[in-house]
């Protein structure tokens, strides 16, 4: 049974991991831990959560712990990674993991050091389209792929997003937010990986609330096989479509034999070959995709797995460096 242990409840999306672990016949929670007291209420009322701890330096001193769970505000979690990894628990973050490339060094060297593992939400990967998409570009039926773009615009949602977004030094950057997810999964499904930053922009648009706020994010890369990449992350979708509309996380992907397009919120995969006229629409079959937690339980185990410590770190320092250029 591997014993996990919360460490902040400041995004939506730590809540869902939470249900995860859950539901996990191999996982236990048995310890959680949040400074902030709003936060705290909220999982408590919503998730359920008995809080163990009031410090997280006590928190870590449990040798009853295996892994950290962290899901506090952006610009602390690569701090709380590292006093994780110190103490020689294993680390899952939300996404981003950090949010500065010298902490992410410590992550890495710490883990190597310890022989420990560091997880990621990267859950774009278990969408029911990846395994079919994935394969036809693995088997060449696309042919080589030169040239990708996507886009993650999400909606801002000033005013209901959780307010420490918008103070100074908490978020850390729209591209380092939002980007992981595209860049993770493009290397996943053509096993391209960034090669160099050419271009990186963010800006304030549409948080005139907060100015200092850079809320859109684009930027174009160069990848291992000199194929181009453009992408935008901005936080530019209507409030009121959330996160429905059909071309949220849209992809596409020229190569040498054709051209595919494909969005996380569509079944229909749209295909258009050399030497066919016209496009086709496939459709991805009802299989069973896993989660990610699941995933980084089977690395704990020694299981292999298309995800691990490497390729987190990887993504995570890829991201980092789009950001950067900004």
């Amino acid at each position: 049974m591997i014993k996990i242990a919360f460490a902040g409840f400041r995004h939506g999306h730590i809540n869902t991991l939470y249900k995860l672990a859950e539901a996990n016949p191999d996982v236990e929670i048995v310890a959680a831990y949040e400074a902030d007291a709003n936060a705290r209420a909220n999982a408590e009322k919503t998730l359920g959560v008995r809080f163990t701890h009031e410090n997280y330096e006590d928190m870590l001193k449990d040798e009853n712990i295996d892994v950290v769970a962290i899901g506090d505000y952006f610009g602390v979690r690569g701090s709380l990674a590292i006093a994780a990894l110190k103490a020689g628990k294993h680390v899952y973050a939300d996404k981003p993991l950090c949010t500065s490339l010298s902490e992410l060094d410590e992550i890495e060297a710490l883990a190597k050091e310890k022989k420990l593992k560091v997880g990621c939400m990267l859950d774009m990967r278990y969408n029911k389209n990846t395994q079919m998409i994935r394969n036809f570009i693995q088997e060449g039926k696309l042919g080589e792929v030169h040239a990708i773009f996507f886009s993650g615009q999400h909606p801002l949602l000033y005013g209901s997003r959780p307010n420490w977004y918008f103070e100074e030094g908490k978020h850390g950057g729209t591209i380092n937010d939002i980007a992981i997810h595209g860049i993770d999964y493009i290397e996943y499904i053509t096993g391209l990986s960034l090669k160099k930053v050419i271009g990186a922009r963010c800006w304030n648009a549409f948080a005139t609330e907060v100015p200092t706020f850079k809320d859109c994010g684009q930027f174009m890369v160069e990848l291992t096989n000199g194929a181009g990449l453009m992408a935008d992350v901005s936080y530019a979708a209507p409030n009121s479509s959330g996160y429905k509309l059909p071309f949220y996380w849209r992809f596409t992907i020229w190569g040498t034999k054709g051209v595919m397009e494909f969005s996380t919120n569509s079944e229909e995969i749209i295909i258009a070959l050399n030497g066919n006229p016209g496009i086709e629409t496939i459709t991805a079959p009802e299989i069973d995709i896993g989660d990610c937690l699941s995933v980084f339980v089977d690395e704990l185990k020694g299981k292999p797995t298309d995800i691990d410590t490497t390729s987190v770190i990887r993504a995570t320092r890829n991201t980092l460096k789009i950001q950067e250029y900004a």
